[in-house]
Formats: C-alpha cells, sequence, structure tokens
C-alpha cells in the first residue's frame, strides 16, 4: 500500500493521503493514540477535543478499538452542538459523543455541550472554564464542506476571535451538508444556530489531526490548500498551525495534486 505524504509550502500543515477511508481513519487514530502514549507518563490528565460527523467515524472507530491506551487520564470535550436540538435526536453531537466514544471506553471525564441548557451564555462560560482548566494538548478534528472549523462557517469565522466558545448561526452550505450526510431529512429541520468552539480555542490545541474523507471534500482539501489564509475559507487557517496532520483518502484528495 502506498501513502502520498506532502508538507505544504505556503505553511507546515503534514498531508497524508491514504487509498480509502477506512485507511485514513486508521492512520489518523494511530496518530493520536501515539500522542495520547507519549502524554501518559507527562501529566495527570490528558485534555482532548474532539470532533463528530461522518469525518470522524472511521477514526473514532479505530481509535476506541486500540488497546492499551491511557483513557482514565483523558478529559475530552466536543467542539460543537445545535442550540435547541433534543439530545435524543439523531443528529446531537451528545448522542454521537455517547454512541461513538463515552460509551465505548472509560473516560476520566466528558463535558457535554449543552445545547438545551436555560442559560446558554452561562453555560457558555463555565465550558469554557472547564476547557482552559483542562488546556486541551490534543484535537481531532475535520473540514467542513464550505471550509468551517466545527461551526465556524465562512460568516462567523474570526481568526482573532476574543472567545472561546461562541453563538453562531449556519449558513446554507452547513445546513445542506448535514442533510446529505444523513442526518436530517431538509435544511428546514437543521437548527440555525448552535454552540461552537472559535477558531483561536481550536488553534490553541498544541497538536491537531485531521480526519477529512471523501468525495464531497475534494473542493474545499484544495481550497484549503491553495487559497490566500482568510475567513472565505476558514480551514486556509490550518497552514499555520505547528503541528496539524491532515489524513486524506483519495477521493478527497482528487482535487489537488498530490493524489
Amino acid at each position: 500500500m502506498k501513502i502520498h505524504t506532502a508538507t505544504i509550502a505556503s505553511g507546515r500543515l503534514v498531508l497524508e493521503v491514504h487509498p480509502d477511508r477506512a485507511s485514513a481513519g486508521a492512520a489518523a487514530a494511530r496518530d493520536a493514540a501515539d500522542e495520547l502514549l507519549r502524554l501518559e507518563g507527562l501529566v495527570e490528565q490528558i485534555g482532548v477535543v474532539f470532533a463528530t460527523g461522518a469525518s470522524q467515524l472511521a477514526t473514532l472507530d479505530a481509535l476506541t478499538s486500540i488497546p492499551g491506551l491511557p483513557w482514565h487520564k483523558v478529559v475530552g470535550f466536543h467542539m460543537d452542538e445545535y442550540i435547541g436540538l433534543d439530545e435524543s435526536h439523531p443528529a446531537s453531537f451528545r448522542r454521537y459523543m455517547r454512541e461513538k466514544l463515552t460509551q465505548r471506553v472509560s473516560m476520566r471525564h466528558f463535558y457535554e455541550i449543552d445545547g438545551s441548557a436555560k442559560d446558554i451564555d452561562a453555560f457558555r462560560r463555565e465550558y469554557i472554564r472547564a476547557l482552559d482548566e483542562s488546556a486541551p494538548a490534543l484535537c481531532l478534528l475535520g473540514i467542513g464542506e464550505n471550509g468551517h472549523l466545527a461551526f465556524n462557517d465562512p460568516a462567523e469565522a474570526d481568526f482573532n476571535d476574543p472567545l472561546a466558545m461562541k453563538v453562531v448561526t449556519l449558513d446554507d452550505a452547513c445546513r445542506g451538508q448535514q442533510v446529505a450526510e444523513g442526518w436530517f431529512r431538509s435544511p428546514e429541520e437543521v437548527p440555525r444556530q448552535a454552540l461552537t468552539l472559535t477558531i483561536p480555542a481550536l488553534l490553541r490545541i498544541p497538536k491537531l489531526v485531521l480526519s477529512v474523507p471523501g468525495s464531497r471534500k475534494a473542493a474545499i482539501v484544495r481550497r484549503a490548500l491553495e487559497e490566500s489564509i482568510s475567513t472565505a475559507c476558514p480551514a486556509t487557517i490550518l497552514r499555520t498551525h505547528p503541528d496539524a496532520t491532515m489524513y486524506l483518502d483519495r477521493e478527497s484528495a482528487a482535487e489537488w495534486n498530490i493524489a
């Protein structure tokens, strides 16, 4: 099996292109696992931020299947959640995290984002406090079809955002992606607002492991790698991070010359 690797000339982003979604997810999981093992003997607890969505399925399945990882030291967070969506809904990220992560491994603690909290701003402040105390060392994330990181769509993205978490309004492209991936039956069903970690909060995390598989991501992968760094494509900012690796499959790499 031949694996293509490259470092983007305009930044420090490392790419790996694997034959398919499963092998890309397994490679991303191994990278994250190696970091957990490295940190195990260095710190008392390991803060980790996890993404959700279709792009993370293979990675989380592989990661939670690797034996011997120090989950007992991991304090977990997820990066976004719809506002007003019941936690039992199939698209709820709280439900996703339980099914794909916290019911499969025994973590020290996992902080869920409650998008149904009565006082969203009070909840946001408390979540930021817990995040700051944990000082996450690792983040598993993806890229949206519109280039968003977490739910920071182009109109909401701010590379100098003073907040670590905020309420955002989701754009049509973002909401359309949620329908295309099967989480909702129509764009009208997708909540218009969400709570999300901001881009500076994500970029402060020392190590980023990106899973970006599938043909629907090919165009945005090319844009993220080739366009000028700007909020028109928020994912371009990844090229400034000192330790970020993007795991692609042949489909998602198809519009860029590494494939």
